[in-house]
């Protein structure tokens, strides 16, 4: 057992703490991957790091000696005093306790005084991944990095290239905001409790000007998820099925010949510039 395990149980049990499985909550109990999560953020001095779930505090500790400041946003009620004895030691944190998915965190951000870049972090519970994820990238945040721990194969969803099975509707609204890879892997061995699943550390660097001229987001987001719904149709029956436009089949057919896009292929095999294209044509 190693001193982040003994450490772990120690605090569990001084708490008379039990974790609640309805919020999926995994403690993570190996040293390596919490330095490979810190080491990923690259944080710096005068950089501001919102870290989503933090638990017990034992990654808000780490995140506190090497960020200007950190923000935690917890649910557990029963986290928020430990998190204060856990962290007595630093002055850099400030601990929130609410719903992710239900704050404002543009106005939070915006509210404080920081000159370095915005960084999230979080071990997220797998139930809520792809929301949160979402919501830190459709909010207009300024941020710099998210670094996330999710279920390895939502990890392989998120960073994967055009062509696979694992590519689909989430990679693309991932890469439409920035630029994924997989940090590392992380077996169940490495929380208390043992999830029955492989994890994965995620980093998305943000795009800070956009690298897509879309006409219309919400319309392409929508088409994206149409598409994708039926991903065993050819593009052209996906289209004409999805009902966002008034196209018929021939004439859709040849629109997508005009732009270099067959009317052939599936989903899968259209990269996000594809994707682009077709929805700026369509809909004008």
């Amino acid at each position: 057992m190693n001193q982040l395990e003994l450490k772990t149980r120690s605090i569990l049990k001084k708490y008379n703490l039990h974790p609640n499985k309805k919020l999926g909550q995994n403690f993570l109990i190996d040293g390596q991957v919490l330095d490979s999560i810190a080491a990923a953020a690259e944080l710096q001095k005068d950089d501001l790091v919102i870290e989503i779930g933090p638990g017990l505090g034992v990654l808000t500790a780490e995140l506190c000696a090497r960020a200007g400041e950190v923000i935690a946003v917890e649910l557990d009620r029963r986290f928020i005093n430990i998190l204060e004895s856990t962290l007595n030691e630093y002055n850099n944190y400030r601990v929130i306790h609410e719903d992710i998915l239900k704050l404002d965190l543009k106005n939070l951000i915006n509210g404080l005084e920081h000159k370095g870049n915005v960084k999230v972090v979080a071990n997220l519970p797998y139930y809520i991944t792809s929301p949160v994820i979402m919501k830190l990238l459709e909010e207009d945040l300024g941020l710099k990095t998210i670094i996330v721990m999710v279920q390895k194969e939502v990890a392989r969803r998120i960073s994967a290239d055009p062509g696979g099975k694992e590519y689909g509707a989430l990679s693309l609204a991932v890469s439409y905001y920035g630029s994924p890879s997989i940090v590392r892997d992380v077996p169940p061995e490495s929380f208390i409790p043992r999830p029955e699943v492989i994890s994965a550390v995620v980093k998305i660097d943000v795009y800070g000007v956009p690298q897509y001229d879309v006409r219309d987001k919400v319309l392409f987001f929508r088409f994206i998820k149409a598409l994708f719904s039926q991903r065993r149709k050819t593009i052209l029956n996906s289209i004409s099925n999805s009902g966002l436009f008034s196209y018929n089949k021939t004439e859709l057919n040849q629109i997508l010949d005009s732009i270099g896009v067959e009317g052939t292929l599936r989903p899968e095999a259209l990269s996000i510039s594809d994707y682009v294209k077709i929805v700026n044509t369509l809909a004008r």
